[in-house]
């Protein structure tokens, strides 16, 4: 059976390497992360990437999130009857209990993977207009009480950059080293469902 996932941008990497780890004869074809901004983007362009390869594969999953598409991604996705990784975001797939637990402790809590902060500075720097608009950094972290970063990989320079974002929204930091939790797990549940 030819799979392809249909995969969020900002989970590539570690897509990959699961898919690599795991040795799954699978296509991983991607949409830009950048849609997380403008999440009512989301739905369409999986909507045209599902249609652009449907022929091609006999089986498609879309590893995403709900990522704040208010349903409406799963709305696409049961009409095309295509199915989704399950949970809300990469934090709660990558951290699942760990990510409730410090959402119960702090909800004033915004949270870092490793791809956010490898793209930290085009994302949320360039990407909110605080490099041209630091005042901004007030109105947009104003609730927000500390920083945790969710590690996928035991990486010093992408903790240093953890550590340059914090002082950055100047907010403290926490590091969880979380791997890739629970997006590997569910990815193992959903490719070895049908073998």
């Amino acid at each position: 059976m030819k799979t392809a996932l249909i995969a969020c941008g900002a989970l590539a990497r570690e897509i990959v390497s699961i898919v690599k780890k795991h040795s799954w004869p699978v296509d991983v074809v991607c949409i830009p992360a950048l849609l997380h901004n403008r999440p009512q983007r989301i739905p369409p362009a999986v909507q045209t990437r599902i249609s652009d390869l449907r022929q091609h594969y006999d089986r498609l999953i879309v590893v995403y999130g709900d990522c704040g598409t208010a349903g409406r991604l799963d709305k696409v996705l049961a009409d095309e009857n295509v199915e989704r990784l399950a949970g809300p975001h990469c934090y709660e797939m990558y951290g699942e209990a760990t990510f409730a637990q410090l959402m119960n402790e702090e909800p004033g809590t915004y949270f870092l993977t490793d791809y956010l902060l490898r793209s930290f500075d085009s994302l949320v720097i360039k990407g909110m207009g605080l490099d041209k608009h630091p005042d901004l950094r007030e109105v947009y972290f104003k609730n927000y009480r500390r920083i945790v970063y969710l590690a996928q990989e035991d990486d010093p320079d992408l903790r240093e950059r953890a550590e340059k974002a914090a002082q950055k929204l100047n907010l403290p930091l926490e590091v969880r080293q979380v791997g890739y939790g629970g997006l590997e797990r569910r990815l193992i549940a959903l490719m070895t469902a049908r073998d």
